[in-house]
């Protein structure tokens, strides 16, 4: 079952508190517990709070504080983008969306409402939100003045729109429509959008179009002279009282909002008496301009009624005050129980609810985005913190490295070197690092030197290495902290910052060695493409790779892959694709491939296939039309290391494609070798997917 679903309007009005408060109510008959989660919120005042978010928490009893609910106000999204911080934006976004998900079993996002300043910006925003969150959507559009055609044509362009990023689209709803018109709007729509996608037209409702009076008296900053108990009555018409009384009355209609100077007492007076009397209908209430209130005797006669309509006082005049209620925007209120209720009556009428359900409880998302994948990252890290040694400490980007990993809690963290060198390089770069938060090891002068470089003698006396030798190698940066690993005194080793490959791996493959089922240690990278995060392999380790090494690195990246939460499609890259080529590297591809699917059956693999028939899908029909990977591979195996490297790289350039790694694979305990042109964040991610290989994935 999807863990959420993304509500999106395609333009201001469009009536979406329908939706939302019809969706809640599906979904707690579906699952215990429901959470809600709004991205972005209009600007609310300094000691209020988001009328909206307050309904739905406390009508259904949603066990939620309301800081917890959002994430931004619409002014704060602004400024932020304004100043190019898109990413922390979506980063913070995912953040608050997890933290409820973590406490719900599903959770309502509902999307912002296009008014006031940003609006402009406000779909982009939708759209990118649902796809990093990676759930399916419901896209809801007004049918108030529009065509037919033009109604149906923006809802399938906002399908589309979501479509094209990759975000499934359950449910479109066309929503205030003239009931004569809700066939055909259902009809057009059936024609226009595929099967799977279901369709709902929702009529208008004047309860729900109509402002209450207190929202007319919030409006207009009214004082309520009388008749609070009745403030939630629903205002329909309204009209000024401004001729004689007798001919006033014929004008009176269900709902009618008086509207009337304060001095005016003989239509306030007959307003009251035609309100409970049974030949007019019940009035909603009467608002008095003007800042004119009625004299002490009318005062005095009104206190005395029974039940008396919510009767308002406003400074501003009628003509003023008329236009000005004429604007105003019904929302919905805790208080308001007929519209709560009417919405979801109305929702459960005419959308079709047992079919929406069914599709999210067997919707299963297709990938993830970085910015998730990243978040997951962090987070499987932290639920079970481990120590990493870093030994290049004192590398410039290793420390500004160790500050951002400490002060996400993600690792406890060892750096090798000299300690007054390392600490000396802390001060030069102004890093506020707490010597109390990490350790420092000196190989020379560790407690821990003679039994490591003994224990090294042992491992490789057989190699001719004698005691003097290992210890001249234990000093070695690289071979103390790979020991550290080996002991259980560290869990995970990452270094590459300055040291080769090979320098850095050497030791690992002496005596780490690998797990009794691999023979072959290889390397993937985790590509964070704009729209998906897919994996490469093998781009660092192996130059020339038999067909059965490539096949164990297929099997290795596949498993890599599944442990990261993407499913393995796996693409055993080359020069053609399918029958179509011929030649010694095509051939040992062909057979690489027959390997996988003889030894491992469960795996989605395609090969030889070429690059351009393995990412896109017209391409991928075209070549290899009854494949299960062609067009959507999510693993890549490179047949070499020249044709890996360099591919990974230009990816990563042309795209601004982030690459993790290279994590490496097969050997018994992890670690992992940075570029040497690595980044601050290349080093953090790198620790953190560390980590992760730590716990035993």
């Amino acid at each position: 079952m999807s863990k959420a679903i993304y509500l999106a309007t395609t333009e201001p009005n469009s009536g979406k508190s329908i939706v939302s408060l019809g969706m809640m109510q599906l979904l707690l008959g579906k699952t215990a517990k429901v959470g809600y989660f709004r991205p972005i919120i209009d600007d609310f005042e300094e000691g209020r709070i988001d009328d909206h978010i307050d309904t739905v928490l406390k009508h259904f009893e949603v066990d939620q504080k309301f800081e917890d609910s959002y994430a931004y106000t619409r002014s704060q999204v602004v400024q932020l983008k304004n100043m190019d911080k898109d990413d922390e934006i979506i980063g913070n976004i995912i953040n608050k969306y997890k933290a409820i998900e973590d406490r719900f079993d599903i959770v309502l996002v509902e999307g912002t409402d296009f008014s006031g300043e940003g609006a402009i910006i406000e779909w982009d925003i939708n759209v990118l939100i649902a796809k990093n969150l990676g759930i399916p959507a419901i896209i809801i559009a007004n049918g108030m003045g529009k065509s037919l055609q033009e109604l149906v044509g923006n809802i399938y362009m906002a399908y589309d729109s979501f479509r094209e990023k990759g975000v499934e689209v359950l449910l479109t709803v066309a929503n205030k429509v003239q009931t004569e018109n809700l066939e055909k709007v259902l009809a057009s729509l059936k024609s226009k959008l595929p099967k799977k996608v279901f369709t709902a037209a929702i009529p208008l409702n004047p309860i729900l179009g109509n402002p209450t009076v207190k929202e007319i008296a919030q409006a207009l900053s009214a004082k309520v002279l009388f008749g609070e108990d009745f403030i939630n009555n629903q205002a329909g018409e309204f009209s000024v009282g401004a001729m004689q009384l007798r001919n006033y009355l014929n004008h009176l209609k269900k709902d009618s909002l008086v509207i009337t100077p304060g001095d005016r007492a003989d239509i306030i007076l007959g307003a009251l008496q035609a309100n409970i009397s049974t030949n007019y209908p019940n009035l909603s209430g009467i608002v008095l301009t003007g800042g004119l209130l009625p004299e002490d005797s009318i005062i005095k006669l009104i206190e005395g009624l029974s039940d008396v309509i919510p009767i308002l006082s406003v400074a501003d005049g009628t003509f003023s005050v008329t236009n000005r209620i004429g604007t105003i925007k019904p929302r919905i209120y805790p208080e308001n129980k007929e519209k709560i209720t009417t919405s979801i009556q109305e929702f459960e009428k005419y959308v079709p609810t047992n079919e929406l359900a069914e599709r999210l409880i067997t919707f299963k998302a297709e990938g993830i985005t970085p910015r998730m994948f990243q978040y997951n990252l962090l987070k499987r890290a932290k639920s079970n913190k481990k120590h990493i040694v870093l030994p290049e400490g004192n590398d410039e980007r290793i420390l500004k490295a160790t500050k951002k990993l400490l002060d996400t809690n993600a690792v406890t963290i060892t750096l090798l070197g000299d300690t007054e060198q390392i600490m000396a390089k802390i001060s030069e770069l102004d890093i506020s690092l707490d010597t109390n938060s990490f350790n420092i090891i000196d190989p020379k002068s560790s407690p821990n030197f003679l039994d490591y470089a003994t224990t090294l003698y042992e491992l490789r006396k057989e190699k001719n290495v004698n005691l003097a030798m290992a210890k001249d190698l234990m000093e070695d940066v690289s071979y103390f902290g790979t020991m550290m690993v080996y002991k259980g005194h560290a869990d995970g080793m990452v270094s590459g910052a300055v040291h080769t490959t090979q320098h850095t791996i050497r030791p690992a493959l002496q005596f780490i060695k690998t797990r009794p089922e691999v023979s072959i240690v290889s390397s993937v990278f985790f590509m964070c493409l704009p729209n998906r995060v897919t994996i490469f392999g093998d781009c660092a380790i192996n130059p020339n790779p038999t067909a059965e090494h490539l096949a164990e690195i297929a099997i290795s990246s596949a498993a890599t892959s599944t442990a990261f939460g993407i499913e393995p499609k796996i693409a055993m890259l080359s020069y053609s694709s399918g029958a179509s080529g011929a030649g010694e590297d095509v051939d040992r591809v062909r057979k690489a491939t027959e390997i996988i699917k003889k030894k491992r059956p469960d795996l989605k693999v395609e090969g030889p296939i070429q690059y351009d028939a393995a990412v896109d899908i017209n391409v991928g029909k075209s070549k290899l039309p009854d494949s299960e990977v062609a067009g959507q591979a999510s693993v890549f195996i490179f047949p070499d290391l020249n044709t890996g490297n360099n591919t990974y790289k230009a990816v990563q350039r042309e795209t601004g494609a982030l690459a993790i790694g290279p994590m490496l694979q097969g050997l018994n305990k992890p670690v992992n070798d940075l570029s040497r042109g690595c980044t601050v964040e290349d080093i953090y991610n790198t620790v953190v997917i560390t980590a992760i290989q730590a716990q035993g994935l």
